[in-house]
């Protein structure tokens, strides 16, 4: 059956990347079907939004999403595509590919999947001015604690909900169930502040611990945000899927990435019940926007992702396996990897070994 593909390229220098990526997949005369509606500087140039209601209706009548990143122009499309499609699981996969220019002395094996809470925490984004908090009952609970709310000052409200946590964690056990299939150890690990911010983040492990229980057949183990950071430095080898609040697996996933290369390799996938859109951890780096050096790497192992979402084993694995023969021959690698390739050097080879 043919899939849809909404392609969404970003800002800056996103398209280098996505355009090359789309390209591969055409390649590979795959049953898709590619939507290019026009969003970001060209539709605002067009004298519109930069995501026009035209755009909205391809993401909609798609079967997922493949996204650049944005800087603000396409804002509009990634707040569809997370609360419209209540994407709620951001998957994002720590892997080192040997060739990759990780940090670490000993990188070999590291191979785990944060992942992230996707549409509340901190992220959603319900800040203030103190001066609103200034009730009675906000009062009393600061008091003793050195902060005046009648001073000058700025609120963000923290909210995890028991339905929002239970699903991103029962995912989380879906992976690591099928995880255990292909050899890995099947094993949950939830991550949060626990031990200071006893109910949100309390109320995040509690409710793991009980979905996690629901799963026989999966591991669990749970530690603080603090002392996991230091984990993922010292022994990353020892983790498979990894579950945590908004906040802290966008942080963290990002000292992943940098411990198996930089975000240049990282991609990600965020998925809800009946929809996923695909797009790589970086930014849309608009220092080397036009320079033709941005690394495809992370944009390309998203479409990968996505691939496997439309069960197209055999095609992920070709596409997969490709990119880490680049990495292995070592002769197209771009300036964040130690090479001198351009990003389209980097996707010739990709296709000469695929």
């Amino acid at each position: 059956m043919t899939k849809r593909v909404c392609i969404i390229e970003g800002d800056d220098a996103a398209p280098e990347v996505v355009r090359p990526t789309v390209e591969l997949l055409e390649a590979m005369e795959l049953d898709l079907e590619l939507l290019r509606p026009l969003t970001g500087e060209a539709a605002i140039q067009a004298g519109g939004d930069g995501f026009p209601d035209a755009a909205r209706e391809d993401v909609d009548r798609a079967d997922a999403t493949l996204f650049g990143a944005t800087s603000g122009k396409t804002r509009g499309a990634v707040q569809h595509l997370r609360s419209g499609k209540q994407t709620y699981a951001n998957v994002r996969p720590i892997k080192w590919v040997p060739g990759a220019a990780s940090p670490l002395a000993r990188p070999e094996g590291i191979d785990y999947v944060i992942v992230r809470e996707n549409l509340e925490d901190l992220y959603l984004g319900i800040e203030g001015d103190l001066s609103e908090l200034n009730a009675t009952i906000f009062a009393e609970r600061v008091a003793g604690r050195g902060v005046d709310l009648g001073g000058a000052g700025r609120y963000a409200l923290k909210i995890i909900t028991e339905k929002g946590t239970r699903r991103a964690v029962r995912f989380a056990c879906r992976l690591a169930t099928q995880r255990k299939l292909e050899g890995r150890p099947g094993k949950v690990t939830a991550v949060a502040k626990y031990n200071l911010l006893r109910q949100t983040d309390g109320l995040f492990v509690e409710t793991a611990r009980d979905e996690v229980a629901r799963h026989g057949e999966v591991e669990y183990e749970e530690f603080i945000v603090d002392n996991f950071a230091h984990l993922q430095v010292t022994r990353p080898q020892s983790l498979d899927v990894v579950v945590m609040p908004n906040l802290y697996g966008d942080i963290l996933s990002d000292a992943g990435a940098g411990t198996i290369g930089g975000l240049g390799v990282a991609p990600s996938g965020c998925y809800g019940d009946d929809y996923a859109y695909f797009e790589p951890v970086h930014g849309t780096a608009p220092d080397i926007a036009g320079q033709g050096i941005i690394n495809p790497t992370a944009a390309i192992l998203s479409a990968v992702m996505m691939l496997d979402y439309f069960k197209m084993p055999d095609a992920a694995r070709r596409l997969e396996s490709a990119v880490a023969s680049v990495y292995a021959d070592g002769k197209a690698l771009t300036p964040d990897q130690g090479g001198q390739a351009t990003t389209g050097e980097f996707c010739t080879a990709v296709r000469r070994f695929m």
